[in-house]
């Protein structure tokens, strides 16, 4: 049963644990990955016509679409330069993207006039910038597609546009050493695309199936266009996570079998101690089906025993993390402790392994059980 304990104790902690990293990734990907995105299937850049913009307005389950346009860029400043990547936003982003919340330095808005910009953190400490002084001007240099002949018209070959940093965000690093957010005019302007845009970022409203929307908003925009959710966009990243909880799983679950094998042993020893009152049991009338439930039932309690004390103490250990963060994470990161999640989803195939387990411990010894023979102990004159 201890050994049990502690088994069951560590899944619970470790799902914990898990869930925990699994809601923080998925709460850091919303700054940058909508519930519903909609890009063109062929090309970067797109134009929708008003009678598809007032249709996609009308979808049931929509609540916000922020338009953007986003493309590689070539930055400058203080004499270094940075491969990113631009978006181009409206000012509807902020309600479809949870991004203002890891603005940590300056202010989290972008103005078209004047050309303003937030920075991811990485990528300003590598271009030397700094969002409270406007002495270093961040320059964004973009290839003109119009020039046929670059070595003609070197001076034409690239688009440039100036940008101010007024704030940098951090989020983590794949998002602070890549993105530049900007108003979505003045990067349409620098991309020579007015009217374009890479992609329509949607939110949805609450209790909405995005399946469902996913469906309706592919009616209208057409094969041309592709609609995906935000497991779609990020499918690669939920089926690591969801594949590392099931190893960690599959590891403990070895654990608990190899504890069960103890149980094994301290059931046969029962068998043996208990063969006269197995008989005087059959004796009395008792089937084979009743001398096995017996054992498998007492096999049962003891992994319930044991599962229940291991799962009572995981809980309080994750409820005591939640509340007063005892270990802490080394290093800079967005949280200071690690975090738990307790969902009773896991609570319960947690129980469910422990039955499986205690009822499939305990059959060895039952059907010794049953094969004890009443003859030794009575005799027949």
């Amino acid at each position: 049963m201890a050994a049990i304990a502690v088994a069951a104790g560590a899944m619970m902690v470790l799902f914990s644990v898990f869930n925990g990293f699994e809601n923080l990734i998925k709460d850091l990907y919303k700054a940058f990955y909508p519930p519903i995105k909609i890009t063109a299937t062929k090309g970067k850049f797109f134009s929708l016509e008003a009678s598809q913009w007032e249709q996609l307005q009308s979808v049931n389950g929509v609540r916000y679409i922020s338009r953007v346009i986003e493309d590689n860029v070539w930055l400058n400043a203080n004499d270094e330069d940075a491969l990113a990547t631009i978006k181009g936003i409206d000012t509807l982003y902020g309600a479809v993207n949870n991004y203002r919340q890891y603005v940590d330095d300056g202010d989290s808005l972008v103005l078209a006039s004047p050309a303003t910009a937030i920075i991811g953190r990485q990528l300003a400490n590598k271009l030397g910038l700094s969002s409270i002084t406007d002495l270093s001007p961040l320059m964004v240099y973009y290839p003109n597609a119009t020039v046929q002949n670059p070595a003609l018209q070197p001076t034409d070959f690239l688009q440039s546009q100036m940008l101010k940093v007024t704030g940098t965000f951090t989020v983590q690093e794949e998002f602070d050493s890549r993105y530049v957010l900007a108003a979505l005019p003045v990067v349409q302007s620098l991309f020579l695309q007015t009217g374009k845009y890479s992609s329509l970022e949607l939110s949805l409203t609450k209790g909405a199936n995005p399946d469902a929307v996913k469906a309706a908003l592919q009616k209208i925009v057409g094969s041309n266009m592709q609609v995906q959710t935000r497991y779609e966009q990020n499918k690669t990243l939920y089926m690591v996570m969801q594949t590392e909880k099931w190893a960690v799983y599959a590891i403990l679950l070895l654990v608990l079998i190899i504890a069960s094998f103890n149980m094994i042993g301290a059931l046969t020893l029962l068998v043996l101690e208990k063969q006269k009152d197995i008989a005087i049991l059959k004796a009395l009338g008792a089937t084979p089906s009743t001398i096995r439930t017996l054992f498998i039932t007492e096999g049962v309690m003891w992994a319930m025993v044991g599962g229940i004390v291991g799962l009572l103490a995981g809980v309080l250990l994750c409820l005591g993390q939640q509340q007063f963060q005892w270990i802490k994470l080394q290093g800079a990161f967005v949280v200071e402790a690690y975090p738990v999640a307790i969902q009773w989803k896991d609570i319960l195939v947690i129980l469910v392994t422990i039955v499986t387990i205690g009822i499939a411990a305990s059959w060895y010894p039952a059907k010794r059980a049953v094969a004890v023979r009443g003859s030794r102990f009575f005799s027949t004159s």
